[in-house]
């Protein structure tokens, strides 16, 4: 048991409670000097190891103004902000001088506040009550707080330069919280950016915080910024921001306050800096071509009245040889479409303009032309692709906005810009299962290569899936994909294990799981069990169904099966993400040649291939 207090320290604590409950005033703190700094450490997410701190300030411990928040709301109120901040950085500062002198150290300070102190100290003085507690500049980044907006950014970034031209470094803080400027930051050019929690928190899963943060590293890198990813609290947050390439991190996962300046992260975390499995990376799921409109097909052509006539028409084609189609507009709303090849042929014909000639135009026009609003996205276009009246594919549509004539659209445009949007979001994820098709899958390929961690390569593919497919129509078939995609997902570790799906019945899986080959039983055994579901009576007292071959020809075929071909890969074996995909490829030859479960296939035997 540890020893009774004396009535002494008793004594000593209760007057430290009741002086700390005495303190109800931000004034009342600065007289007593009740501040006491906190240091969190900042991480280099590259190697684990601790590069600064920042100094965080509390006020007395058990007082109601002991956190920083209803700190400085009390401070706002007593008008007393520019004199706690100043007190903030004097006690970090004077705190850390005979601690981690190897570091940087990170001080909080708002615009308004760094100015006054230059203007207030000077710089020569703020250089020489730095030398006093032996603090070099260099070790100094100032973080710029935007509790209020920057009102004159010019006179900031002349305190800047100022400062920085003595060795002082600078930092942007909390950007993204909704009061940081991307103007600040292009015009003041700080070494530091970091990046508010928010984007942080639960990145694991959420694909649009990945990009957010890819989005936030392309304009560190213009502008030659170190970024710090703030809020790390879990494994999974640290492993993201890791392998997304950040540049240094700061959260309770690697480090909590203290009065003592920690050198080393916890112990969790160090247990992730030295794994060398890499996160998988949550993915966009979004409609294909989700920002796709209609307007874009638009092109203007002055549309003609309702009382045009066939010679005015006549006229205008052979005035514009490009010209496809004329829209016919009453009061701005469309009432009729005239196709150039048709109108043409009409007019050809022998006598047509003696007869037609000066006679209204709309009695040849089609009055019930396709109107597509500016605003139509892809999926209503691919509806229209599919619909019965296919008149569009030759003489075009009229796109319109609010009703009224906007321009004109032809059906080759329509096809083509359908197609390829579908291709492109092909590439991207598959439109069947959702998951990852072959960019994703190249990339994660190329990102465990450059971890130089081990994984398994596994290639799966159907066996006898043409001949049920043919026998049973796509949408069975589509069933039996679906099938291999859920089982997939089943039996890996959404962590570790990515999972893509190349098309048709081909999927890939690479492993870092380490009872891979486990997990690959598995998922035949279920697999191959849950497919016969997807068979009839008949089938099933059969064994199998009756389909014809890739020559033709009629033949009996087994219930649809799955092989996977693995390839373990070992660093150094493989440096793109093609020889790791051709080598998947063998393998899955292997199991379905042999018509086996799972077929593994050594790297190492592949080396003399490339």
């Amino acid at each position: 048991m540890n020893a009774p207090l004396s009535t002494a320290a008793l004594q000593a604590m209760r007057r430290s409670v009741d002086e700390a409950l005495n303190v109800q005033t931000v004034a009342q703190v600065l007289a007593r000097r009740a501040l006491q700094a906190y240091y969190q450490p900042i991480v280099e997410l590259k190697t684990g190891k601790v590069m600064g701190h920042e100094s965080l300030i509390r006020g007395p411990l058990d007082s109601p103004l002991h956190f920083p928040d209803a700190l400085f709301e009390a401070a706002r109120s007593e008008e007393l902000t520019l004199r706690l901040e100043q007190a903030c950085i004097v006690e970090g500062l004077r705190s850390w001088a005979s601690r981690a002198q190897d570091k940087r150290l990170f001080v909080n300070l708002s615009a308004q506040t760094l100015v006054a102190m230059v203007d207030q100290f000077s710089l020569s003085g703020m250089m020489q009550s730095l030398q006093d507690l032996g603090i070099a500049p260099s070790a100094l980044v100032i973080e710029i707080t935007e509790h209020d907006r920057v009102t004159d950014m010019s006179r900031l970034i002349q305190v800047g330069s100022e400062l920085h031209a003595m060795g002082m470094r600078f930092a942007l803080d909390d950007f993204g919280d909704g009061r940081s400027s991307l103007r600040l930051w292009a015009e003041f050019l700080p070494e530091y950016v970091k990046i508010d929690k928010y984007f942080v928190r639960n990145v694991h899963n959420e694909a649009v915080k990945v990009q957010t943060l890819r989005g936030l590293m392309r304009l560190a890198e213009t502008f030659g910024t170190s970024l710090i990813a703030e809020g790390i609290e879990t494994e999974a947050e640290l492993q993201i921001v890791r392998d997304l390439g950040i540049d240094f991190g700061q959260g309770y996962f690697l480090g909590r306050p203290s009065p003592v300046p920690a050198m080393t992260v916890l112990n969790a975390a160090a247990e992730t800096f030295t794994n060398v499995k890499i996160a998988v990376l949550p993915e966009l799921t979004r409609a294909a071509g989700s920002d796709f409109t209609v307007q874009r097909l638009s092109v203007h052509v002055p549309p003609f009245g309702s009382d045009a006539t066939n010679e005015d028409i006549a006229q205008a084609f052979n005035n514009d040889p490009t010209l496809r189609s004329i829209a016919l507009v009453d009061d701005g709303k469309p009432i009729g479409l005239l196709n150039r090849q048709s109108f043409v042929d009409r007019y050809a014909k022998p006598y047509f303009r003696e007869v037609y000639g000066r006679k209204p135009c709309l009695v040849f026009a089609n009055t019930t032309p396709l109107l597509l609003d500016k605003f139509t996205g892809l999926e209503a276009l691919t509806a229209v692709l599919t619909s019965s009246d296919q008149r569009y594919l030759n003489e075009g549509f009229i796109v319109t906005e609010g009703g009224r004539y906007f321009g004109l659209g032809t059906g080759e445009q329509l096809v083509r810009v359908v197609t390829e949007v579908r291709m492109e979001a092909a590439r991207h994820a598959n439109p069947l299962t959702f998951l990852p098709g072959n960019i994703p899958i190249s990339e994660h390929i190329d990102r465990l290569l450059a971890s130089g961690g081990e994984f398994v390569a596994c290639y799966c593919d159907l066996n006898d899936f043409k001949p049920y497919n043919d026998h049973y129509g796509y949408w069975r078939g589509d069933e039996m994909i679906r099938l291999v995609a859920r089982t997939l997902a089943s039996h890996c570790d959404p962590r570790r294990d990515f999972i893509g799906h190349v098309g048709g019945d081909d999927f890939v899986v690479l492993f870092q799981s380490d009872d891979w080959m486990d997990r690959c039983e598995a998922i035949v055994a279920m697999f191959n069990e849950k497919a016969l579901s997807l068979f009839d009576e008949e089938a099933l007292q059969r064994g199998g169904i009756d389909a014809e071959d890739r020559h033709g020809v009629m033949r009996f075929f087994d219930f649809t099966t799955l092989s996977i071909g693995a390839v373990p890969v070992r660093p150094g074996v493989f440096s793109r993400a093609e020889e790791v995909a051709s080598a998947a490829a063998r393998a899955k030859h292997k199991a379905k040649a042999q018509r086996v479960g799972v077929a593994i296939e050594s790297a190492d035997s592949d080396l003399s291939r490339w």
